[in-house]
């Protein structure tokens, strides 16, 4: 099975930021998703902030949860400070959910 950045961006959604309650893509937290032809993944996320105490289980589970899909090559998850998480990165839904909006 090929996957696409959309089908592999969805699946992502079904890991939540304990601290908010919603799914890391909806609060802007994946910053890059790419797949190549072997099914080779690389994901470049942050997280809200850099003492986050979620840092490590936040970034295995993106690991885990793409590792665990058939026909998944290698795995590579970036965690990155740079630009720093602002509010502003999450989606509209995100923001209305936290009455932002």
């Amino acid at each position: 099975m090929a996957w696409t950045v959309d089908a592999l961006r969805e699946r992502l959604t079904k890991i939540i930021d304990p601290e908010v309650g919603l799914n890391i893509v909806e609060m802007g937290l994946i910053y890059d998703l790419s797949v190549d032809e072997a099914d080779n993944v690389h994901v470049r996320m942050t997280l809200t902030t850099p003492g986050c105490p979620m840092h490590g289980s936040m970034a295995d589970g993106v690991q885990e949860l793409l590792e665990s899909l058939p026909g998944i090559g290698r795995v590579d998850v970036e965690v990155t400070f740079d630009p720093p998480w602002e509010p502003k990165m999450m989606s509209e839904e995100a923001l209305r959910k936290l009455g932002w909006l």
